[in-house]
């Protein structure tokens, strides 16, 4: 009987080689310093108006007067955040 060796392959170091990649995701924005400003300005300026509406608005302190129609129209969402009006 004749004994054959069974060599098995020499161990080989990962792949380094990487998948292609391409660049259909989403690409970012680059503002200046005041542009970026401004837009920061606009986002804190519509935001407290917007808490000013659902959260304050109650007739009473109304800019509009002593009408209901906006704390009527926000009155679900006024709740949903958890701002108590009666």
């Amino acid at each position: 009987m004749s004994a054959s060796t069974v060599h098995s392959p020499a161990p080989t170091a990962p792949s380094t080689r990487t998948a292609p990649t391409s660049r259909t995701g989403a690409t970012p924005v680059v503002l200046g310093g005041s542009r970026a400003l401004l837009w920061l300005f606009g986002t804190a300026l519509f935001g407290v108006v917007l808490y000013y509406f659902i959260g304050i608005d109650q007739g009473a302190t109304s800019v509009f007067g002593d009408n209901m129609y906006i704390h009527e129209f926000v009155h679900d969402a006024r709740h949903l955040i958890g701002f108590p009006c009666h």
